[in-house]
This record gives C-alpha cells, structure tokens and sequence, in this order.
C-alpha cells in the first residue's frame, strides 16, 4: 500500500516491482490511521484470520536506501519468507502488544489536521490547508507519513533539502528516521 497524493505518484514504484497482487493507494491516510503508521515503509504483519502476529517494524524489500538507512533488506526479506512457508512462527500475542505503539492524543489531533488539510488541498484552498498541514506536522514532529505527505501537496519534494534537513533534524534529536523492532 502506498501512502501517496494518488496513484499516479505510486505507478513508477508499482510498475517497477510489476507485482502479482492489488496495490492499494491510501491518500487519505486511513489505513496509517488505523495501523499507527509514522513512516514508510512500515509492515505490519497480518495473518489469515486478521490477527497482527509482528506489529508496525521496517522493512525493505530492496537496499535501494541502504545508504540512508543502514539497514540490509536481505534479512527482512528472508524472515517474511520464512513466515510466509511456515518456517518462523509469528510473535506471542503478548510480544506483539508489548512492541505496538499506540498514537498520543496528540497525535490523534495531528491525523484529523492532517485530514482537514487535505480536504482544503483537494478543493483548491491551498493556504487553508497549509495551515492544518504546519499544525498537524508541530502537534508530530516524528510523524513522517504526515510530513513528508505534505511534502508533495505543497510542491516539496519528499527527498529534496527540506527533508533532508528534517531528517539530519530527527537524527540529532535521537529519533531515528528508520527503527526496526528489537530483536
């Protein structure tokens, strides 16, 4: 699933990976919402009878951003790989609830501004809804799917300086843009 202005913006990521499944589009964040999602790409593992069995951790498929983030996508790679053939079992249910985060309430605000401006964007009213977008960014400044989403509504380009700076920003502060779960 992408968490993009539309599909268009995901369509070079989707037909580059030529998938055998649906890709799902979430502009309007409700799938993050429901999954506490704060950065991409974040998994979350869902077993077939619905159940989170490994919450919200990072993972690539590739090492396309191995520079930025220091992490090796072969290791996530193959521990899916392993789950998905039955050689890994999932997570003990309370393990998986000791490592879920759940939103603030500020948090939980910063969505609903973060929504509101992207109301405004879509009809046009551009400085209303940057408005909501600086508010929902001060109430989470650690939430990267609300910052960087509003990167591209407001003609920012989500890998330019500006993220740049807020991720040297995020770094300095010890919040790691990318944090796998612990082992």
């Amino acid at each position: 699933m992408a968490v993009d202005r539309g599909a268009d913006d995901a369509r070079p990521w989707i037909d580059a990976a030529r998938p055998t499944h649906p890709s799902l589009i979430d502009p309007w964040h409700v799938v993050a919402d429901l999954y506490n999602v704060v950065n991409v790409p974040t998994d979350v593992w869902i077993d077939e009878r619905g159940r989170i069995v490994r919450p919200n951790d990072v993972g690539f498929g590739t090492d396309t951003f191995r520079a930025l983030t220091g992490l090796d996508s072969a290791k996530h790679v193959a521990a899916i790989r392993a789950w998905v053939t039955g050689g890994l079992a999932p997570m003990p249910d309370e393990r998986v609830r000791a490592l879920q985060t759940l939103p603030t309430p500020e948090a939980q605000e910063a969505r609903a501004e973060f929504a509101l401006g992207r109301w405004l964007w879509e009809r046009g009213r551009a400085g209303a809804a940057a408005r909501h977008f600086d508010r929902a960014s001060a109430l989470a400044p650690h939430d990267f799917a609300i910052r960087r989403g509003t990167m591209p509504l407001r003609s920012i380009d989500p890998m330019g300086p500006e993220f740049r700076r807020m991720f040297a920003e995020w770094n300095a502060a010890g919040q790691p843009y990318y944090r796998p779960l612990p082992e």
